[in-house]
């Protein structure tokens, strides 16, 4: 198994998951910390989650053999040099990531696409003065990404096409299902959305109107259930007999009112709805929505017994 190869700059938590999803994917991987006792750390932490994953039938290669593609260094440049990816997993400090990405800046080639793990801070701020600003982009992973494989590519206004094209593309052939955030906002998409969603948690346990237990309870025994395997624009749609578009108009005016209770006043306009209307319709012709209905209750099904299973 061959594959491109990956540098990782940091062997924190984020680090050592990355070595172990690119490790595991085929790559050869060199993982750089400058510190010794965080790299013997790190090379422990992989061993064990490579053997999880092996023993969980996850992986069928050996963790022994992806460990031999993996090397922890001590020395930066060495580590991005010839690397198609350089995947910063630094705190999230925006000044250590520029002196980090300064730093390696004559080591790497023209065409390495330069990540950042960062999970809020925008390309645009990290690249600002930077030498090669135009290789930069932010992969931000879901955590662990060798068990969340979504990962958000999101490029600057300086960013060159051909490095998302080839971001996208490694991170795909690593078995990650990367998402192209198409405009810089602070927390991308991922952390935007965990952010509302707890956003109105810590409100509803202030307004005294549900404990912290039962809250999570309706996450993990419903909510939870359904966004395992679809999203909530596709949730809506197969909610309501007629699509998104009906569920707009019967619930639309409910969630105004209780966004505007909350101070955030977006009411979703005809346009929008139309607009995510054709998406949906697009991603699923209406002939073939029963279909997809009875799909959907196939997976909550599977998910049913799963979890009577473990409760047994």
């Amino acid at each position: 198994m061959t594959g491109p190869r990956v540098a990782i700059l940091g062997s924190g938590s984020i680090g050592v998951a990355f070595a172990v999803l690119f490790g595991a994917s085929g790559a050869r991987v060199r993982v750089w910390d400058p510190v010794p006792e965080a790299r013997e750390r790190a090379a422990a932490e992989l061993r064990a989650r490579l053997e999880l994953l092996h023993g969980s039938g996850l992986t069928a290669e050996d963790p022994g053999a992806v460990l031999g593609r993996v090397d922890f260094l001590d020395d930066a440049a060495e580590a991005v040099a010839g690397a198609a990816l350089v995947q910063e997993c630094a705190p999230e400090r925006l000044e250590l990531k520029r002196e980090l990405f300064a730093a390696i800046s004559e080591a790497v080639s023209d065409d390495a696409v330069l990540a950042s793990s960062s999970s809020a801070i925008v390309p645009s701020l990290i690249a600002e003065g930077m030498d090669r600003a135009d290789q930069l982009i932010v992969g931000h992973p879901g955590n662990p990404p060798y068990l969340i494989p979504v990962i958000e590519v999101v490029p600057s206004s300086a960013t060159r096409p051909s490095i998302v094209d080839s971001a996208l593309e490694l991170y795909r052939a690593a078995g990650l299902d990367p998402v192209l955030v198409r405009k810089e906002v602070e927390g991308f998409v991922f952390n935007r959305l965990q952010g509302a969603v707890l956003r109105e948690a810590y409100c509803l346990v202030r307004d005294g109107v549900a404990s912290v237990e039962d809250i999570d309870t309706v996450m993990r025994q419903g909510l939870g259930r359904r966004w395992a395997f679809i999203g909530p624009f596709e949730t809506s749609d197969l909610n309501t007999r007629g699509g998104i578009a009906a569920h707009a108009e019967k619930m639309g005016p409910a969630y105004e009112r209780m966004g505007a209770e909350r101070g955030q006043h977006d009411p979703w306009s005809p346009e929008l709805v139309a607009e995510v209307a054709a998406q949906r319709r697009r991603l699923l012709p209406e002939e073939d929505w029963q279909r997809r209905a009875l799909w959907r209750d196939r997976r909550l099904l599977e998910f049913r017994r799963h979890f009577d299973a473990r409760e047994d």
